[in-house]
């Protein structure tokens, strides 16, 4: 249970991340809104995660998940780069979360 927990924390992080960039753009309440309740959902799910697991292979993953989540988001929906390099990077991140969960 506390893998799903740490991939939910991952994937609010991903909202929380997208929405700073909706609110940096659009400054209204609903964006200031979204973006804390991505990121509060976000620590709540990992501190679930952070009773069963080691606290740096979760916070490794949480912050893998979130920030290749958040690169992923940011070329598909505000138009950022999609070069090679940046993908290959990406998979090595996820490749990297991947192999610490094979290991713990």
């Amino acid at each position: 249970m506390a893998w799903f927990f740490l991939v939910l924390a991952g994937l609010a992080e991903m909202v929380g991340v997208a929405m700073i960039n909706k609110f940096h753009k659009d400054r209204n309440g609903k964006s200031l809104l979204l973006l804390l309740l991505g990121f509060g959902t976000s620590f709540i799910f990992l501190s679930y995660a952070l009773e069963t697991l080691p606290m740096g292979t979760a916070y490794a993953i949480w912050t893998g998940i979130g920030a290749s989540g958040g690169a992923i988001l940011g070329m598909l929906l505000y138009g950022e780069s999609k070069n090679w390099k940046r993908i290959i990077f990406i998979i090595m991140v996820l490749g990297a979360a991947i192999g610490l969960k094979l290991i713990s």
